[in-house]
């Protein structure tokens, strides 16, 4: 494709990629007050469980505007995908998301679903790490 300059794409993408790991650091926070309050019997207050539902569905919005951002940008800059490992990275965090997203809305009715979203959202901190590296020498090139 003849298109400018990709640049400002790859700002907002960066400033999505760490929009979505603050997200993340939060959803983490909000989810271990809420085993911290299950596990010891306390109530819990009303605003928790909301607020971690509504950082959730930030980060499922965030990572599907990074892909998006990332299709366009990659096919507009090199014509193909498959020219780093940051695609199979980036499908990595996409899916464990979405995966974790699924499960979340099975917790309340089946007991195997919290231990699930627990785990995929542990596996999704290495998927975050490899996606942030692959992404950092992806862009060096772009850098001034």
């Amino acid at each position: 494709m003849d298109l400018p300059s990709f640049i400002w794409l790859w700002r907002i993408a960066a400033w999505s990629m760490g929009l979505s790991l603050t997200v993340y650091v939060w959803l983490l926070l909000t989810g271990s007050y809420v085993w911290y309050l299950r596990s010891h019997q306390k109530p819990q207050p009303s605003w928790l469980r909301f607020l971690h539902i509504v950082l959730g569905s930030l980060l499922v919005t965030l990572v599907l505007l990074l892909l998006s951002i990332g299709i366009v940008g990659t096919l507009g800059e090199h014509g193909n995908l498959g020219h780093s490992w940051h695609l199979w990275a980036g499908l990595g965090v996409v899916s464990l998301v979405m995966a974790s997203m699924g499960v979340a809305s099975q917790i309340a009715g089946r007991p195997w679903a919290r231990p699930v979203h627990v785990v995929l959202n542990g596996l999704l901190l290495l998927a975050f790490v490899a996606v942030s590296y692959s992404g950092w020498t992806v862009v060096q090139p772009y850098l001034p």
